[in-house]
Order: C-alpha cells, then structure tokens, then sequence
C-alpha cells in the first residue's frame, strides 16, 4: 500500500526504459495514433490513451504496443 502513496526511487534501466517509452508515446501522439499518455499509478506502470481509453500497461507492455503502433502506421 505504502508503494501506491510513494513511489520508490526507479533504477538506472527503468529510467532508461521509461525515457524510451516517453519518445516513442509522444511520437505516437504527434501523429495522432494515441490520444494521451504518461506515468501509472505504480513505477512498473505506463498510461497510453487509445481510442479514448485509458490503459495501465507494464513499461515492457507499454514499449513494445507503442512500437508496433508506430510501425504499422509508418509515414509513406
């Protein structure tokens, strides 16, 4: 319970990974694949908005749904 009111302190590869995740959401954004995104409510966690919905996504999860996202929806 504690975890849900303070977030423990992200290690060097989550940091990592969550930077990744943050350019790759906003370049979903931008070409308006996604409505919105950002941190969840536990540090595992990313929220992406799509299709008007939001959803709780392990940064594994988040990362590899946003990459296919990205590549099927390539600018020809």
């Amino acid at each position: 319970i504690l975890n849900k009111i303070w977030r423990l302190p992200m290690s060097s590869d989550e940091a990592v990974l969550r930077d990744e995740i943050r350019r790759l959401a906003d370049e979903a954004f931008l070409r308006k694949l996604i409505s919105g995104f950002g941190d969840g409510p536990d540090n595992n966690e990313f929220q992406v908005v799509i299709d008007g919905k939001p959803r709780h996504l392990p940064l594994d999860e988040a990362r590899s749904v946003l990459n296919e996202m990205l590549r099927t929806n390539q600018v020809q």
